[in-house]
């Protein structure tokens, strides 16, 4: 069986590194002023960090249900018979659910993963289904490893502003300017598809430290026992400045230097609601 898999690019996969590495990935809407865009098409990274800090109003959207079917189509019609397809995680957007209701008129020949992810964690996962696609499992069978697998895996991100966050409502404009004038940084965790808010200091370098604090935690309580190379730790961010990108890695790879470290920029999605120059760190247990 020709098993397809594909994401979204909350996945931080871009369009470009899909087909060059046989994953079909779906552009997520963009709306910046009231025009749309679509992320890795028509909105790159610079843009939208620019339309941050220029106070625009920028917020992000399902894909349509046009443009979601559209896909599904192109792909069987290239001889697949069944599509995995991965999207963002339903703790933050109701995409999955609409998917799925709209994968009803398939003949079970889409199957949708919700494994509660973004980001880093995402991407694994796309990349977990694409390795186990590749040695045989069919999409019933990778569907139930990635959701057996959906909460081993913990991101923490440290934000540099807390002017889009005010925007959300998860903190006061009172709260943040007091936050602000003592240059205190929150620091929120994603797992399970939720974020929430997980620890706060004072300056950047207080928050590299507890969040690489964090995962040296994890790694010794929650992942304790599974095999090195059965983890992935990996950092992300909404840099301006790629030599910021660089610094953050290298610390991050000082503290692990098992690991391989690589970057992501975060998306859309995640950008818009924490604003430019965030910067965070995962830990992920694969599941190929």
């Amino acid at each position: 069986m020709k098993t397809a898999v594909m994401t979204d690019t909350n996945s931080g996969i871009s369009l470009k590194e899909g087909k060059e590495n046989g994953i079909f990935v779906l552009p997520m809407p963009v709306i910046m002023d009231g025009k749309d865009y679509l992320e890795d098409v028509t909105m790159t990274h610079e843009m939208l960090y620019q339309a941050l800090n220029d106070g625009k109003e920028v917020s992000t959207s399902q894909p349509s249900p046009a443009a979601l079917m559209q896909m599904w189509d192109e792909i069987l019609s290239q001889g697949y018979e069944e599509i995995v397809y991965i999207p963002m995680t339903s703790g933050l957007s109701g995409s999955c659910a609409a998917a799925n209701s709209l994968a009803a008129d398939y003949d079970n020949k889409i199957h949708v993963v919700d494994n509660h992810r973004i980001s880093l964690t995402l991407l694994d996962s796309v990349y977990d289904a694409q390795s186990l696609a590749e040695n045989g499992a069919d999409a019933v069978q990778i569907k139930k490893i990635l959701e057996d697998n959906a909460y081993m895996n913990d991101i923490y991100i440290t934000l540099h502003s807390l002017k889009r966050i005010v925007k959300t409502g998860r903190i006061t404009a009172a709260g943040a300017a007091v936050a602000t004038v003592l240059g205190i940084k929150p620091i929120l965790k994603i797992q399970g598809g939720k974020l929430d808010a997980f620890a706060k200091a004072r300056g950047m370098k207080n928050c590299e430290a507890l969040m690489i604090q964090a995962v040296q935690k994890d790694m010794q309580t929650k992942y304790a026992g599974i095999p090195k190379e059965k983890l992935t730790i990996n950092t992300a961010g909404t840099f301006e400045n790629k030599s910021d990108a660089e610094a953050w890695i290298q610390k991050v790879q000082n503290a692990f230097p098992d690991f391989k470290v690589q970057y992501r920029p975060l998306s859309c999605s995640i950008a818009c609601h924490i604003g430019t120059n965030t910067q965070g760190i995962a830990i992920d247990h694969l599941a190929r």
